[in-house]
């Protein structure tokens, strides 16, 4: 038993740690190229840049760096830099903070978070962002949005080339689909197969999904018992879907039978005498099919005794099996693709260059669709913040998920940037675009307020984020 506890605990932090690890490593490489962006742009056109931290240094710098007298100069764990490094402000500091929530580039000249009004000098030095033409300053500004679109897309690319495509097709989906209980209420039985949205036919299950929760979908045709059932979409049902839904539990899924791929050691299903390839049928004398119908019963009978028919070749058994807290047993079932079958497709260098595009594009295009959503009550109980972030990506290190996950990171960081909110790039390129629509140019003191207010409306809405997810996490 020690043994067991001992091994459980440990796969359980190995996973969270490739957790932790794989958001570290998604993150720092979106801030530096975010960051970079906007370290470009200043540079060519002779701004100085004060710093380029890579994550936040509130208190001390984990390590700081800065090239003067023809030499590289170091700093570790340091609160402030060495004095005479003030006396070489034309180089930039490089540092690694401690609080990886961020980053940030330090524009000299510039109101933000970090610099004040009031902490600028009357003089306007030639060298400094606030001297720089209108034109010059969008560009700066945009830089970090755009290298971030650019470096989503470069990913893309890559990921066509590297691994291709990979899917089942939703017409091999040869026993229908599993639904949630709102899907039922809007005419959706577990079995349906789809055939077509309004008059489009799906390619995919994750298709028909975000068709679904994005689009304005007023028709569903499915196959039921043989035959064709037309069901018509209530506009809510998007709404009804969110709001239900809890985290990790998508609100439909492949059908599939309960068939056993491998037994744990040590487990109730290895003392109950299970192997791989048995497959359920039925518990405590009720027939069930399928995998998330016997889900759903171990999870209404968690620590309890049940009686478990299936069937190993042609012969019926049972057998009882205790389960555990969690509800599970200690199998690993056979998954939807080993029943179905997969479509492979292969790009080759200059195929992947356009897919990576519009894999980028229409990437883009349905997480800007998603806010119609977000912005509402529903949307609103769905927000998340790192915790949330961190357990998209998968307990086990995979190179295609991680770029995957990174590249949708990047352009959710793109999007989010742009949106006109003060604190954030698209707040300065508001101010910007307003002074080369007007002529009039917004004061420092004013960017400094409105900075501050925008910064603080962020705080609040992490704040609110990391509260939900700790609701999730902690207190389900």
């Amino acid at each position: 038993t020690k043994f067991c506890i001992f091994a459980a605990l440990k796969i359980m932090t190995m996973g969270i740690t490739t957790q932790i690890l794989g958001l570290v490593a998604s993150l720092a490489f979106l801030i530096m190229t975010h960051e970079l962006g906007h370290f470009t742009f200043a540079k060519i056109f002779k701004i100085r840049v004060d710093q380029f931290y890579m994550f936040f240094n509130p208190g001390f710098s984990i390590l700081r760096m800065k090239r003067f007298d023809g030499k590289m100069h170091f700093s570790f764990f340091s609160g402030r830099p060495p004095k005479e490094w003030d006396d070489h402000p034309e180089s930039t500091e490089w540092g690694l903070g401690w609080l990886p929530l961020g980053g940030y580039c330090a524009i000299n000249g510039m109101v933000d978070e970090k610099t004040k009004a009031s902490d600028l000098s009357e003089e306007v030095h030639p060298w400094e962002f606030r001297a720089k033409p209108a034109w010059q300053r969008l560009l700066v500004i945009s830089g970090g949005v755009l290298v971030n679109f650019l470096s989503a897309i470069i990913i893309y690319i890559a990921i066509c080339f590297t691994w291709g495509k990979e899917y089942i097709p939703l017409e091999k989906a040869r026993y229908g689909l599993e639904f949630s209980q709102e899907m039922k209420d809007a005419g959706f039985q577990n079995g349906d197969k789809i055939l077509f949205i309004d008059t489009v036919k799906p390619q995919t299950l994750a298709d028909f999904t975000n068709d679904i929760l994005l689009e304005d979908v007023k028709t569903v045709t499915v196959e039921r018992d043989g035959q064709e059932v037309v069901l018509n979409i209530p506009k809510t049902l998007a709404r009804k879907v969110v709001g239900a839904s809890k985290q990790g539990e998508p609100f439909c899924n492949y059908r599939f039978p309960f068939v056993i791929d491998s037994v744990l050691a040590e487990t109730p299903a290895a003392a109950a005498g299970l192997q791989k390839g048995d497959s359920l049928v039925g518990v405590n004398d009720s027939t069930l099919f399928g995998f998330f119908d016997f889900k759903k019963v171990f999870m209404d009978n968690k620590s309890h005794d049940i009686d478990i028919a299936y069937y190993r070749g042609d012969s019926l058994y049972h057998t009882t099996v205790a389960l555990d807290s969690n509800g599970t047993m200690g199998v690993a079932p056979k998954q939807p693709y080993q029943f179905f079958g997969t479509v492979q497709e292969h790009y080759n260098f200059f195929q992947s260059i356009p897919k990576g595009i519009v894999m980028g594009f229409t990437t883009l295009g349905d997480y800007v669709k998603q806010f119609k959503i977000i912005f509402t009550k529903e949307g609103a109980t769905q927000l998340g913040s790192f915790l949330t972030i961190g357990s998209i990506f998968p307990k086990v290190w995979d190179w295609y998920r991680f770029w995957n996950m990174t590249a949708l990171l990047g352009i959710i960081l793109a999007f989010m940037n742009i949106i006109p909110i003060p604190g954030l790039d698209g707040g300065y390129l508001l101010f910007i675009l307003v002074e080369m629509i007007t002529g009039k140019k917004p004061s420092d003191k004013f960017l400094g307020i409105a900075n501050t207010i925008g910064f603080v409306l962020l705080i609040l809405l992490m704040v609110y984020a990391l509260g939900l997810d700790f609701k999730r996490f902690f207190f389900k």
